[in-house]
């Protein structure tokens, strides 16, 4: 199963592809999309909306696994990064690609085995379960390959058939 792991943003969306069987997962590639800081939010959207599309039709993941939206206390900043993932999930939705959705606390649990792990403890775990020589970046691209392999390891345990 080919996993595409998302990090919502709008100024940067990280990204992560694994390769899952039945319990073991590998990272295939990983990255971010940029867009120009001051550009105006309709043209990061394109940009965002036409490099997911690039990324789903190049890797043709199997699944897509991405982060929910977490409120802080930036409520501008949280608008912006809801609308990227709004066109995030339509481009997958519409390209028929299955979409799953995690909690960051989730993400820590099923990485870390702690729901409030700190994202230190995230970023190496994942290092050490994909038997990587460091941790995969930028930032939003180690994100991106932790929630690839949440989907992972909730969707292709050795119990888990499809």
């Amino acid at each position: 199963m080919r996993i595409l792991g998302i990090d919502p943003g709008y100024a940067i969306v990280g990204f992560g592809l694994l390769e899952a069987n039945r319990g073991e997962a590998r990272l295939v590639r990983c990255g971010v999309i940029n867009t120009p800081a001051g550009a105006p939010m309709p043209r990061r959207l394109l940009q965002i909306q036409e490099d997911m599309e690039e990324l789903l039709r190049t890797f043709q993941p199997d699944a897509m696994a991405i982060e929910e939206l977490f409120f802080n206390t930036n409520v501008t900043t949280g608008i912006g990064v809801a609308q990227a993932r709004g066109v995030i999930l339509a481009t997958a939705a519409r390209l028929g690609v299955e979409i799953f959705e995690y909690t960051p606390s989730q993400v820590k649990q099923s990485v870390v085995g702690y729901g409030k792990a700190e994202k230190r403890q995230v970023m190496d775990m994942t290092r050490r379960l994909l038997k990587l020589a460091s941790v995969p970046k930028p930032d939003d691209a180690a994100d991106a390959v932790a929630i690839a392999l949440c989907h992972a390891r909730s969707h292709t345990s050795r119990l888990y058939h499809r």
